[in-house]
């Protein structure tokens, strides 16, 4: 079993998050892929920003789905970056991608970008709605899916059998071993969030779990310099299936 580490926005503990420098400094910070957060344009493209209205994260006021992409473009998303498409992201980075889906409408439209691009072996689509996904793969099966919680209530196991998803996001203050080794029986992948020190790390690779989200793409370099204990669990997992 392999362990990955996924940059949370990119790097969005030490960038302006979803920006293109902030995926980009994911990358070389050492990330093994990335999340990022995909809405629709009045005008109908796919845009990166994780709320639905733009006055956290940049300068400007509004929702975006009250804005064309040309409006968007004009606005600072932090030290100068603009909010990236879907498309800009894809080219900027080659590792692969957690795409969460915040708007019902961005469901399909990141289905056919996907598709369109055959990357369907380099990106999932992620949300906290079942309904999301359960439309994404009536509309193409053949992407690969996941659902969000920040819990990990036992009937969630239910409803992952029931879309048909491949991989659990789940908050790891919620995670014990029982849960995962029941998603791991199911075949399910988990991935937990968000890791952001070196305990958190810890308790992720005590559990098992394949993967980490991490607003610190540095975390898994710097506590293998620093935490004897977590280069011992990554050499006790097994190998790769």
């Amino acid at each position: 079993m392999t362990f990955t580490l996924i940059g949370h926005r990119g790097a969005m503990g030490l960038e302006p998050e979803n920006t293109l420098r902030s995926f980009r400094r994911a990358v070389a910070e050492g990330a093994d892929a990335i999340e990022l957060d995909l809405w629709v344009s009045r005008d109908g493209h796919l845009v990166i920003l994780h709320d639905g209205d733009v006055s956290r994260t940049t300068d400007g006021n509004g929702n975006v789905a009250d804005l064309t992409l040309a409006e968007l473009k004009e606005l600072d998303a932090g030290l100068g970056e603009t909010i990236p498409t879907f498309d800009e992201v894809l080219d900027a980075v080659d590792i692969p991608i957690q795409a969460e889906i915040k708007a019902f409408a961005a469901g399909r439209a990141a289905v056919d970008t996907i598709r369109d691009r055959k990357l369907l072996d380099r990106v999932t689509v992620t949300s906290f709605s079942v309904d999301v996904i359960a439309d994404v793969r009536d509309y193409f099966s053949g992407v690969r899916t996941g659902l969000i919680s920040s819990r990990a209530p036992q009937d969630f196991l239910d409803k992952a059998r029931e879309v048909g998803v491949e991989v659990l996001c789940l908050g790891l203050a919620h995670l014990d071993a029982e849960f995962v080794g029941e998603c791991d029986r199911r075949g399910l992948e988990v991935i937990g969030w968000p890791a952001n020190d070196a305990d958190r790390l810890l308790h992720a690779l005590r559990l098992g779990i394949a993967s980490v989200t991490s607003d610190f793409p540095d975390l898994l370099r710097t506590s293998l310099a620093e935490v004897p204990e977590v280069a011992d669990l990554l050499a006790a997992r097994p190998a790769a299936r």
